[in-house]
């Protein structure tokens, strides 16, 4: 007797979560593809590759040199005295080296300036999603990613770009 009253409890416990799950209004967002598809994001991309193209054809240009080293000292060594392979091996050591250096210099500053975007855009992430949750009376918004399978009525990414748009 006590088991079936277990078993009915946990029935009931079951029915009624699934009647609430049933009447709550879920919405998913790839807040990802929600920033950086927003016109801040674009006009932040066009200025960072306008502010280190420079720096970046630099870096190219010793990796390419780096290459060329290295081929060069492949395809030549036989032919080559030791002098010169010494000298094209150290050469390449210190193209590499260099290359090393202004790529991890570049990578920094950029992750520098990617992450000042990010802090400065989450106030306006935050309000963005509140008014979407109080406009559509969304009982849960959770990550796009965390779902294996939604509806696409569901998904609320774009409406998210266009208040990111409209709050800048």
């Amino acid at each position: 007797m006590k088991l079936f009253k277990q078993i009915i409890l946990m029935g009931s416990i079951a029915f009624f979560s699934m009647s609430a799950l049933a009447e709550m209004k879920i919405g998913l967002v790839d807040m990802r593809a929600a920033l950086f598809s927003s016109d801040a994001a674009k006009e932040f991309t066009e200025s960072m590759v306008t502010k280190y193209k420079k720096q970046d054809l630099e870096v190219r240009a010793i990796g390419e040199e780096g290459q060329r080293l290295e081929m060069r000292l492949k395809n030549d060594a036989a032919i080559m005295s030791d002098n010169e392979r010494a000298k094209m091996a150290s050469d390449l050591e210190e193209a590499i080296q260099e290359y090393k250096y202004r790529k991890g210099k570049l990578d920094k500053a950029l992750a520098e300036r990617r992450n000042e975007f990010l802090s400065d855009s989450k106030p306006k992430i935050d309000q963005a999603i509140n008014e979407l949750v109080k406009e559509e009376k969304l009982d849960l918004l959770i990550p796009r990613e965390a779902a294996l399978y939604a509806n696409q009525e569901m998904d609320y990414t774009n409406k998210i770009i266009e208040k990111l748009n409209k709050l800048n």
